[in-house]
């Protein structure tokens, strides 16, 4: 393998493994309720966290409830999206 190669990899690595964030954006359909019982169940949030992200969700429009890799991420956007909720991974 030439340098070139092993540069190509380790990027390719880095893009794989970087970190990623679950945005929930507001909408007028959900309750406050069912978007604290979903960040709760599928975020294993404290029911502080869900309750003050729903907020900033439902105040800024949209708020990050999750980090981390895209492939963790992933199931948990789309339980969200299942149950209504509009999310997507950044």
């Amino acid at each position: 393998m030439n340098e070139t190669e092993i540069d190509e990899l380790i990027d390719k690595l880095l893009v794989e493994t970087s970190s990623k964030k679950l945005i929930l954006y507001n909408d007028d359909d959900n309750t406050f309720q069912k978007v604290i019982i979903c960040l709760k169940h599928y975020c294993s949030h404290s029911d502080l966290q869900a309750e003050q992200c729903a907020l900033i969700t439902h105040h800024k429009g949209k708020c990050c409830v999750k980090e981390g890799v895209f492939d963790d991420l992933l199931p948990i956007c789309t339980a969200l999206l299942d149950k209504g909720l509009n999310a997507t991974i950044e």
